[in-house]
């Protein structure tokens, strides 16, 4: 078990290597991104990652505090799926309405993979080959759909 200190710093860690990773990376348009804290340009939607003991995940999530609001974005990325399922090449997990850490209701799109823990060095080749192709062709679908928002 880790202490509280020594879990930040693996944390750390990681996402320190998983950014100098990425790095050199161009996005869609071929310019320099910050794939770590991904800015859509639209306030309340976010594409996230995330890695704990038990699983690597990426996802949008659309923290709107208006019901109304968040149900719209949510909407029109339904009417957007095709070009997202097109782009990513795979199936995600749509959830109209979820809970995020803090127990706010949101809405998200998400793609897990389970059985990876980051406090393994070992799995963080895995971790990285999972979030990598995914955040990019997140990047490639909001080149192409971030003018509908």
């Amino acid at each position: 078990m880790y202490t509280r200190q020594q879990a930040s710093e693996i944390r750390r860690n990681f996402w320190t290597r998983f950014g100098q990773y990425m790095r050199p990376i161009p996005g869609a348009e071929g310019e320099f991104i910050n794939w770590l804290n991904y800015k859509t340009g639209v306030k309340h939607l976010y594409f996230r990652m995330d890695a704990d003991r038990n699983e690597a995940a990426v996802s949008v999530e659309i923290t709107h505090p208006d019901p109304e609001e968040r149900k719209e974005f949510y909407k029109k990325l339904i009417a957007l799926k095709t070009i997202f399922n097109e782009t990513t090449g795979e199936d995600w997990s749509w959830q109209e309405s979820a809970a995020d850490d803090h127990g706010r209701e949101i809405s998200r799109i998400s793609k897990t993979l389970t059985g990876v823990n980051i406090f393994k060095t070992e799995d963080w080749p895995a971790i990285i080959s999972f979030l990598k192709p995914r955040i990019q062709a997140l990047d490639q679908f909001w080149d192409q759909v971030k003018d509908h928002f």
